[in-house]
């Protein structure tokens, strides 16, 4: 899978842009603030119809215009993708695949797979739980449509039901049908999440050992609310009831998947708390590779590859791992010097420079 061609019109910085991109490396350069992440944003968005940045969609539009447009064409084995979106000032937008319009988000999440290594990924290893459930979600939803439906089931219900703590008077019958739904979805949710889990250590393992040269062992383990994981529903359902009295005063519902996490161990220590920023940059290296492989196993391609100045931040050992690891990956790189990189670049790469949002070859 690459991406073919893409356009961008009054997206952020860039009135217009329309660049043809090669299957294999491809290099942003250009000083800061000039516009290199908005590329790389751009692209990602066409992926999850959201910024990986957290920005709001109107955010994304040009402020002295009243949409955006963003393009991909995409070579796939099976059959080719165009994906076009068209942002509004007021954030709502519009989304086709082929020319057909989409009307819900998980019809587009899945069609084009990437996977974004950016300066914010630490976030994984150092903050809070519901940055790594994010992670995890995202991932899954890209291979599941099953998943997105279960969580997106799961959330809605989730939300009905906290509807019900709020109330003065409770209808204990209604939180009755209401655990029996979300103990339900939840363990299609957690069963998925523990497989990813596992599917992560299967290959970030013998990663984490290449880039650390054997010096360091990485373990991904999946920490529930739910107690008994070898019966998700039934223990659900009971923690669910025997926590009831506690959710009521709090109003809000305090056990399931929503509140689940995954902890990152190097040589058997949490790298969340005693890990060194080396260390947690390595897992977070770790991670994105792991889910490289992943996607292939699961789609038998590999995803767009973006890598959003993440180099400078690496020691060479960590740098060389990546420039090394890329053959066969349509992968774009932003930075600011391409001495770094330049022997790791094969002639069929391709350099584009970035200056105050325009793009030359």
């Amino acid at each position: 899978m690459y991406i073919k061609k893409l356009m961008l019109l009054n997206y952020r910085n860039y009135r217009k842009l329309d660049i043809e991109l090669g299957p294999a490396v491809n290099v942003f350069i250009g000083n800061n603030a000039q516009g290199k992440t908005n590329i790389l944003e751009s692209i990602y968005y066409c992926g999850f119809a959201r910024s990986h940045r957290n920005s709001k969609d109107r955010e994304l539009v040009n402020w002295n215009e009243n949409n955006a447009y963003v393009s991909v064409g995409v070579s796939k084995d099976r059959l080719d993708k165009k994906i076009d979106i068209n942002i509004l000032k007021d954030g709502k937008k519009s989304i086709r695949v082929n020319s057909i319009k989409i009307t819900k988000i998980g019809e587009l999440i899945g069609v084009f797979n990437v996977v974004m290594f950016s300066p914010e990924d630490l976030k994984i290893v150092k903050e809070s739980p519901g940055i790594r459930r994010r992670f995890i979600d995202m991932e899954l939803c890209q291979l599941s449509n099953r998943y997105y439906y279960n969580l997106v089931q799961y959330n809605k219900v989730l939300n009905e039901r906290n509807l019900v703590l709020k109330n003065r008077k409770i209808d204990e019958f209604i939180l009755d049908v209401y655990d029996e739904q979300l103990s339900s979805f939840a363990e299609q949710i957690i069963k998925d999440r523990i497989n990813y889990i596992n599917n992560l250590n299967n290959h970030g393992k013998a990663i984490h050992k290449d880039i650390t040269s054997g010096k360091e062992d990485i373990e991904f383990k999946y920490v529930s609310s739910v107690k008994d994981l070898e019966n998700i529903k039934i223990s659900m359902k009971e923690g669910l009831l025997k926590s009831r009295s506690k959710d009521v005063e709090r109003r809000i519902t305090s056990i399931g998947p929503h509140r689940d996490d995954f902890i990152i161990l190097i040589n058997n220590i949490d790298a969340k708390s005693y890990g060194s920023q080396g260390q947690q940059r390595t897992a977070v290296l770790t991670i994105k590779f792991a889910s490289l492989n992943i996607i292939k196993d699961i789609t038998k391609e590999y995803p767009v590859l973006l890598l959003d100045d993440v180099l400078s931040e690496l020691d060479f050992t960590r740098k060389a791992y990546i420039l090394n690891s890329i053959h066969g990956i349509q992968t774009l790189i932003t930075c600011t010097g391409i001495e770094d990189i330049s022997k790791y670049i094969k002639e069929n790469a391709k350099v584009f420079k970035v200056k105050d949002g325009s793009v030359k070859v």
